[in-house]
């Protein structure tokens, strides 16, 4: 449960940049709103990285193991691109900027799926819910370096100096990768061949075509309305006249303990009621906070920043940490259970693969959308996209039915 409080803050950091500090940037550096939107291209990688994760499963480096061995590099490769990419100016460079970005995304990318596969391997299927919470919790509490302590530095320091310090959060996965015992949990694929075909082939003959297709369609649609609501929570925020030093310390006090206390109590919770009922009960958490968005849009932009004002904004903050915190849970929960162990780094890869596509392709649209609808609609529309998820937990998750694993 220890390393998996590392390896959720190492694979969260990088991409709560890409969230939420590279926004905050890009929007103080002058940026338009759609430019900024369309920004979340750069996390195409996430959605392709299944089509080299069968490397991971079937080679190894040289030193430290299958796992270990990626996991040292990516991570070192994380942290110097985080560095170099605020040496870049926005406004000077963009197309620099843009490059840096993407080979961030990719390591980052390339980092979760080693991860990932490490985890699933670490875990026997009965501590899957409760090592995933933690994760989770880990991954959602390592926001608040980019997103609430890089953004009060920001208003202090130069903003290469602030990406640096990001980048020395990435020491601990560093440290870890060094001193941990590679699991041997399942023998690696003999040939590429078979590290490509057997977790399709394997994952598709043990579910049925039908069963196959409807995990597949109910992991793109679960986190779609909360990942799009999420989306432009930073220039959100701005817009609405809090200062970034008001984002950074509400979100370190009232984003902090409702996602550590829902993580672990997620995790707890899940070891008693299954699967499958947190799927259901996260979820209408998830989705309620995505209305606390629309309530604060509503109350339209504040001239003058109170106690009144930060509450409202603590309270939106709070509850989405505690919703999306407890839906991830269950979700990565799920993902892991229907991963079979021989195959980890190439499945997981492939369900968290299906996972960013809409928060990749979809969220590019988020600043168009805004301009087009307002804020306050656009939160409804993401609420109203976070139903088809709970709908199909009817036939993938069913209350009354938990499913586990087979191997």
């Amino acid at each position: 449960m220890a390393i998996c409080i590392v390896t959720g803050f190492t694979s969260g950091l990088p991409l709560f940049l890409i969230f939420n500090l590279v926004p905050a940037w890009l929007k103080t550096e002058g940026l338009d709103l759609k430019v900024i939107g369309a920004f979340t291209l750069i996390q195409i990688p996430y959605t392709w990285k299944f089509l080299w994760s069968p490397l991971l499963d079937r080679y190894s480096l040289p030193l430290l193991g299958r796992r270990r061995g990626w996991m040292l590099l990516t991570a070192i490769g994380v942290l110097v691109t985080i560095g170099l990419l605020g040496e870049r100016s926005p406004r000077d460079d963009l197309t620099a900027v843009i490059w840096l970005a993407v080979l961030l995304s990719f390591l980052s990318a390339t980092l979760d799926i080693v991860l990932d596969a490490y985890r699933r391997e670490l875990l026997a299927d009965e501590e899957l819910g409760l090592g995933n919470a933690i994760h989770v919790n880990a991954y959602k509490a390592a926001g608040l370096v980019p997103g609430s302590l890089a953004l009060i530095l920001a208003d202090r320091l130069a903003w290469n100096e602030v990406f640096w310090v990001v980048a020395v959060f990435m020491l601990p996965g560093i440290v870890l990768a060094l001193i941990v015992a590679e699991p041997h949990r399942a023998l690696p694929p003999k040939t590429l061949r078979q590290a490509v075909v057997e977790p399709f082939h394997e994952f598709i003959t043990r579910q049925g075509w039908r069963a196959a297709l409807l995990t597949l369609t109910f992991i793109f649609f679960y986190k779609l309305g909360d990942s799009l609501c999420t989306s432009l929570a930073t220039p959100f925020y701005l817009e609405m006249g809090f200062s970034k030093t008001d984002i950074g310390l509400v979100a370190k006090n009232a984003g902090l303990w409702p996602s550590v206390i829902g993580g672990l109590l997620g995790g707890l919770w899940m070891v008693k009621m299954g699967i499958n009922r947190a799927l259901w009960l996260f979820g209408i958490v998830q989705a309620i906070a995505i209305l606390g968005f629309a309530w604060l849009a509503a109350a339209g932009h504040h001239d003058v920043i109170g106690i009144a004002e930060r509450l409202q904004l603590a309270l939106v903050i709070g509850l989405e940490a505690l919703g999306v915190g407890l839906g991830t849970a269950a979700f990565v929960a799920f993902i892991a259970r229907a991963s079979h162990p021989a195959y980890t780094a190439t499945q997981i890869a492939l369900f968290t693969s299906l996972m960013a596509v809409p928060r990749t392709f979809i969220n590019a649209s988020a600043g168009w959308l805004v301009v087009e609808l307002g804020w306050t609609s656009f939160f409804l529309l993401c609420f109203v996209l976070a139903l088809p998820g709970m709908l199909l937990l009817f036939k993938v998750a069913p209350w009354r039915a938990e499913q586990r694993s087979s191997f």
